[in-house]
């Protein structure tokens, strides 16, 4: 048994003061945290910036205290044992608690400085002649000295933050302490550094909880006197199951309320990392945001069904690209109204306009930028979870995605689905490894390089598959469709990477590695093989049957009619109304079916967000985009295979027949 933590937003609304029996309104409560939030936040911003240099960063990487012992993990401990500390302002009555919290907090934040400054100084050390555009020679060096989990996109953006400084100073930083000030710190509690002391956590039934946390009366506390025992009463999300293990939270003020960000961790059975037979393929697509196959280990071959799922986001990816612009054109103005401003003095009649003007950008900014995080982290969500669902559905024990630290963007990048950033797909891979992880299912990823270059079937060593725009025009260049001179194969870009995936996998599973640090499981030795398509048989139909018994032509070709015109063209059938008066009258044929099928109102499941129907408003008879009831991703313009359910027959494994998850 292991154990999967998660993070529930709740929120307190009212707060009642233990000593007196005062209840404490929601105004009054997010004034008293804010007061609180302020205090920690001054203290972990003065002990940041006190010891951000390059010795106290080496004291803190080679991990070892003054007195010669190992650095624990807990952050406020590894501050103590180093000697580091803060003494409140004069005036400030600050309990050891709240000391502890602001520590952790900092210690946080220096630990991530040593990250990045790790990775500053391998780009730094391997610096190519063309930033742009590295060589594998450059690459190799650079992924020798690079800690484990950088992806490309972390890279990229570092590089061009590293290039900024040159074209600036024309020197390359000798450190992270050059290239960027003192980090900036979050208004929150970190309370899971205190103990009984500050804070106390009980949970009451199913759904509520009560937080119990020292708040301070007044704004600036001077003697004990002015800290108060409140009790939060909080009410738990459904997400939160009634069997979790409930962690202390972290306090914080955001629009007006206060947030608790209350963790819990839920029992999960632990997964091997080998002895795996069936498993899906996810490629990080160029036609579709995902691309994944199923495949199935036998005799030391992989075997998939021929059956590709895609998930297509190109409707959300042009979204966000139009709001990413939006969010640089409005950057652009700020920064130089900014600069208006600054060659400005107070007394200079455009200055209020001018200053009106600059703020309203900037809250404009911050709103679009919002809204693009809110749009991300839902599409991540939406394809995780049908990723996961597609490997439930077919019985797999292990999902395979690309290794993005592995990935670079090359080529093309002109589709809606290229388009979305790393960032976006690591929060899908993430997003992923927390759900499979609900179902007792492993997330490895294995390396990227190759799979949409070479052929599935024929292998790495016999064909390189070729590119074109579609089946039909083999003879020009293009990047969508792949097709393989040797073996004659043509199929989408994406399907044939996503089989080599799988491929890799399954074949290479022997070698997949736990890093004890995050978990994630990886394989870095490439083991190729072939792959192999078996279609399902599929029982026949009542009109196939009874042409075997009579012999007959299952599909027999209409008879030959005369079009000789020697007749008049009778007169068209008129359609009779219960109404006498439109009997008379012709009308121009009617469909058949509905091309857009009609929402059920009493249908089970979460209707997808904006497919409910308006009351009083007449809906309109569209003939474009049908969409069934199965494709429930949660967006207007994202379109996903639908979650089939295959069952095993008794005559033996391997012959399934596919079944619609209602």
């Amino acid at each position: 048994m292991s154990k999967l933590t998660a993070t529930a937003p709740c929120t307190a609304h009212t707060a009642m003061v233990e000593k007196t029996g005062e209840v404490v309104s929601q105004a009054l409560l997010v004034r008293r945290v804010a007061w609180l939030t302020a205090v920690v936040r001054d203290l972990t911003a003065r002990l940041v910036a006190a010891r951000w240099s390059p010795v106290d960063l080496d004291a803190l990487a080679c991990g070892v205290g003054l007195d010669g012992r190992v650095l624990p993990s807990k952050g406020w401990m590894a501050l103590r044992r180093l000697g580091w500390g803060v003494s409140p302002p004069a005036g400030v009555h600050v309990c050891d608690r709240v000391m502890r919290c602001a520590e952790e907090q900092a210690a946080r934040l220096l630990r991530l400085a040593l990250h990045r400054r790790r990775l500053v100084a391998a780009i730094v050390a391997t610096w190519p002649q063309e930033p742009g555009a590295r060589t594998g020679a450059e690459w190799e060096a650079l992924r020798a000295l690079l800690p484990d989990g950088v992806t490309a996109a972390d890279i990229r953006n570092r590089t061009r933050q590293i290039r900024a400084y040159l074209d600036e100073h024309g020197v390359l930083p000798a450190d992270l302490i050059e290239l960027e000030e003192p980090p900036n710190v979050a208004a929150q509690v970190v309370l899971a550094a205190a103990d009984r002391q500050l804070v106390t956590l009980e949970r009451i039934g199913n759904r509520s909880a009560r937080l119990r946390v020292r708040l301070p009366l007044v704004e600036i506390p001077a003697s004990s006197r002015d800290w108060a025992w409140h009790v939060l009463p909080v009410a738990l999300p459904p997400t939160v199951p009634p069997e979790a293990a409930l962690c202390t939270p972290t306090l914080r003020v955001a629009k007006g309320r206060v947030r608790v960000d209350l963790s819990f961790q839920t029992p999960i059975d632990f997964v091997p990392a080998t002895g795996h037979v069936i498993g899906c393929g996810f490629d990080w697509g160029l036609n579709t945001l995902l691309t994944g196959v199923a495949g199935r280990l036998t005799d030391g071959r992989v075997i998939c069904d021929g059956r590709p799922l895609a998930y297509d986001a190109s409707g959300v990816a042009a979204k966000l690209h139009r709001l990413r612009a939006e969010r640089e054109h409005l950057a652009v103005k700020h920064r130089h109204q900014e600069r208006l401003l600054a060659g400005m003095t107070v007394a200079d009649p455009r200055y209020a306009a001018l200053s009106t003007a600059w703020q309203r950008i900037g809250v404009e900014h911050e709103r679009l930028c919002a809204r693009i995080r809110n749009l991300n982290k839902a599409l991540a969500w939406s394809a995780a979870r049908w990723a996961v669902d597609q490997a439930v559905a077919v019985g797999a024990t292990v999902i395979y995605v690309e290794d993005l630290s592995t990935l670079e963007a090359r080529g093309r990048r002109g589709s809606a689905n290229a388009r979305l950033s790393g960032q976006v797909r690591g929060q899908i891979v993430e997003a992923i490894r927390h759900l499979a992880a609900k179902h007792t299912i492993a997330v490895v990823s294995v390396p990227a390089r190759g799979t949409s270059r070479y052929c599935p079937r024929c292998g790495q060593g016999a064909s390189v598959l070729k590119h074109c725009p579609a089946p039909d025009r083999l003879a020009e260049r293009g990047w969508r469709w792949a097709s393989c001179p040797a073996c004659g194969l043509s199929c989408d870009r994406d399907w044939a990477a996503a089989e080599r995936i799988v491929s890799r996998g399954l074949l290479g599973q022997h070698a997949t590695r736990t890093r004890r640090a995050t978990g994630a499981r990886t394989i870095a030795t490439v083991v190729e093989g072939n792959v192999a398509r078996a279609r399902r048989t599929r029982k026949p139909t009542r009109a196939a049957r009874r042409a075997r018994r009579t012999r007959a032509d299952l599909h027999p070709r209409p008879a030959a009619r005369d079009r000789a015109k020697n007749r008049p063209t009778p007169k068209r059938p008129t359609r009779t109304s219960a109404n006498p008066r439109n009997n008379s009258m012709t009308f121009s044929r009617v469909p058949d079916r509905r091309t857009v099928p009609a929402p059920s109102p009493t249908g089970g499941g979460q209707r997808p967000a904006g497919h409910a129907p308006k009351p009083g408003r007449r809906q309109p008879y569209r003939t474009g985009h049908v969409r069934n009831s199965h494709h429930r991703t949660g967006f207007h313009h994202a379109k996903a295979t639908p979650v089939l359910t295959f069952t095993e027959h008794e005559s033996g494994p391997g012959q399934a027949t596919p079944v619609r998850v209602a």
